[in-house]
């Protein structure tokens, strides 16, 4: 984890998320990995999940204009560093989102759509893509995202590269792209600029099934940003925590692991 700034508050992290009751993604993932990272997080909760470690059930939106005031409540009385947006779960919400991030230009944003659950599920509707993909990419300063998740946004690609272009001609600033799903010995993870790979990040890959970890690498990423790292540095550290934490993952349930977000916290032990 980074060092936090010598001084007496915390950088600012706001998160839009769903509420995940296992705890393992959403924000829970969120709230842990920011605060590991030493940052504050601020949530507004844009939908509510029927799930266990196995599967999601159903999602349920929360109303647009409760997004809206609690964004607004927060974001009048609190200076935020950066914004992270996660699963919001209806075309509403996204909208609602766009309305924000309108209004508050200058807060970096890093954007994980969550377009597919961990077990193949899809979490966003024809309406909820579409809405991404005109209102909130060009928003983004960093997405993190998954091949099957981009060639949803960018249908028209044939290819990754093709892919990635697309999402940069809408305005994202960069794009690491997860090689999780792959069925390569190790996992390789790019990260994108400007149209070209700019680091390639070379990990052991895991054993077991994990649920929660785009969250947790794109939580920790936002607080790292908001710790004044660069995006490298950021994107390096942010990959290293999730892998540690996903390391030393735990099963509570009958289904998949879920990140050991804390697992820092027993390192002396």
């Amino acid at each position: 984890m980074s060092e936090m700034a010598n001084n007496s508050k915390s950088p600012v992290v706001l998160c839009f998320s769903a509420h995940d009751a296992t705890g393992a993604s959403g924000m829970a993932a969120d709230i842990e990995a920011i605060v590991s990272q030493g940052c504050h997080a601020n949530t507004v909760i844009t939908c509510l999940s029927v799930q266990d470690s196995q599967m999601v059930s159903s999602l349920i939106p929360i109303d647009d204009d409760i997004i809206v005031q609690s964004a607004r409540a927060v974001l009048e009385d609190t200076p935020v560093d950066v914004i992270k947006i996660g699963l919001i779960g209806s075309d509403e919400g996204v909208q609602a989102v766009h309305g924000i991030l309108l209004d508050y230009p200058d807060i970096p944003v890093v954007f994980d759509p969550m377009l597919i659950g961990s077990n193949g599920m899809e979490l966003a509707d024809d309406d909820v893509v579409e809405s991404i993909r005109e209102l909130l990419i060009h928003h983004a300063d960093i997405m993190t995202i998954s091949p099957v998740e981009a060639g949803i946004l960018i249908p028209e690609a044939d290819n990754v590269a093709a892919m990635m272009t697309g999402l940069m001609d809408k305005g994202c600033q960069h794009v690491l792209l997860s090689g999780r799903r792959d069925s390569s010995p190790s996992v390789l993870n790019s990260l994108y600029h400007n149209y070209r790979v700019i680091e390639q990040f070379d990990w052991p890959r895991l054993d077991n099934e994990f649920y929660g970890a785009g969250c947790t690498l794109s939580a920790s990423l936002a607080a790292l940003l908001a710790q004044g790292l660069d995006h490298l540095s950021a994107c390096r550290e942010a990959q290293n925590y999730c892998w540690q934490s996903l390391k030393q993952g735990t099963r509570y349930g009958m289904g998949q692991y879920q990140p050991s977000r804390l697992y820092w916290m027993h390192d002396e032990e």
